[in-house]
């Protein structure tokens, strides 16, 4: 199987156990554009019954993670150039509206936690840990912006494109340039200028949108 799995037979919980389960192996790329998910073959993996695992996938479809084919039954769901060009303008709108609100109330502290996190990212050589650390970067500044909603929304984006940005990371040699990207987003946040946060912010997302539109572009 490629999603960690455990024995949920006696816990309430056994919905949400297989949702994040399955959910992490989507955004990590475990599981691939189109495979499909067979409710008998994931609630053995799980010693459970095909109750919950139906209703893990329901939040996936909702998350737009898995869509349910006709014939074929719940598959990972699989976003097309168009689709997912919608979702990074989406996120360099919102996360420019959001770093603009966060910059006035940064603390050190959170300063300091986003230089470890990009410390991190620029350090490893592992494709496995960029897509979190790059997450935990971002989220760590908008944490200060108290828009806790947009922050939601932020992050259902991201899950539907997660897996791409991390390929396109890795097939493009991204990282050094998006750690450039972070570092002046940082510095920026620093200085407590708000507005040329947003600019960097929003240019950071379209750039890696535009990487993205080029590696898929020339795969086909």
């Amino acid at each position: 199987m490629k999603y960690p799995t455990t024995d949920i037979s006696k816990r309430d919980s056994a919905a949400t156990i297989i949702f994040e389960a399955l959910r992490k192996a989507i955004i990590e790329g475990d599981l691939k554009d189109g495979e499909p998910l067979r409710q008998e073959e994931i609630a053995r993996s799980f010693n459970t019954s095909r109750f919950p695992v139906r209703e893990a996938l329901n939040r996936l479809e909702q998350q737009g993670l898995v869509r349910t084919q006709r014939y074929k039954g719940a598959v990972v769901a699989t976003l097309s150039m168009q689709e997912a060009g919608e979702v990074f303008d989406l996120r360099a709108r919102l996360e420019a509206d959001v770093i603009r609100a966060a910059v006035p109330n940064m603390s050190t502290e959170v300063l300091t936690k986003a230089q470890e996190y990009l410390d991190r990212f620029a350090a490893t050589d592992d494709p496995m840990h960029w897509g979190g650390l790059n997450r935990k970067f971002h989220g760590i500044l908008y944490s200060a912006s108290d828009m806790p909603y947009h922050i939601q929304v932020i992050e259902n984006a991201i899950d539907r494109i997660d897996r791409y940005i991390r390929a396109q990371l890795v097939m493009s040699g991204g990282v050094a340039r998006s750690t450039d990207e972070h570092r002046a987003i940082l510095s920026a946040c620093e200085a407590g200028d708000a507005e040329e946060a947003a600019r960097l912010t929003y240019a950071h997302i379209q750039d890696a949108k535009a990487s993205l539109q080029r590696q898929l572009t020339s795969a086909t």
